[in-house]
């Protein structure tokens, strides 16, 4: 990967630091993003697992939540891991009174899908996009995507059919988090979405005279 990208992890709750050691590990240039400030320095945003209903209420707290639905809008690459997919998703089934998400993925998802922390589980996942490898997947407390719509693409499902990883465009959304199974490979995609859009910004500008 040409150059050090400059992209946030979401930093009101949840496992950030496991996600900014990774991104750093791929050679990212790595902000959290507390603030608006922050998030207009950032090429891409990594929303990581924690409480949707925290992360939900912190963002309207901190004036984050319209400045990311704006630039998930204009085209930022996100990433989002378990409660980061529910906050990506355009419709949440058993979410508490008045909850609210950043939107764009064409995907109805379930909060806690899978039963209580000590459920807590691992599978290897077969994801033909990510290569032949399996993908090891930790769930914990995950949601799951009951529906995806036409815009977007499933990209992986456990045994019983239950879709666990979506990507729509500039968009993905996982029900799980490689950053504590040490599964590089959505971070790599995710990275890839910011240099491509990086790429064509630079195609954009004008030449100078």
């Amino acid at each position: 990967m040409a150059g050090n990208p400059r992209v946030g992890v979401l930093a009101l709750q949840g496992d950030v630091r496991e996600h900014a050691a990774l991104l750093a590990q791929l050679g990212a240039d790595v902000v959290a993003v507390r603030r608006p400030e922050e998030l207009a320095t950032v090429s891409g945003l990594v929303i990581p697992g924690g409480e949707s209903t925290v992360i939900d209420k912190l963002s309207r707290t901190f004036g984050l939540q319209q400045p990311i639905r704006h630039e998930i809008r204009a085209g930022m690459p996100v990433l989002g891991t378990c409660a980061g997919l529910i906050m990506l998703a355009d419709t949440v089934l058993d979410a508490i009174d008045g909850q609210q998400t950043f939107g764009g993925l064409d995907v109805v998802v379930r909060r806690n899908a899978f039963g209580r922390q000590t459920e807590s589980f691992e599978a290897e996942l077969d994801m033909p996009a990510l290569g032949a490898e399996p993908v090891r997947a930790a769930f914990i407390r995950g949601p799951v995507v009951e529906s995806v719509g036409a815009a977007a693409t499933p990209l992986g499902a456990l045994e019983d059919g239950r879709i666990v990883a979506v990507e729509q465009g500039h968009l993905i959304g996982i029900s799980f988090h490689p950053e504590i199974s040490g599964e590089t490979r959505f971070h790599r995609r995710f990275l890839d979405h910011v240099e491509a859009r990086l790429s064509e910004r630079t195609l954009l500008v004008p030449a100078a005279r």
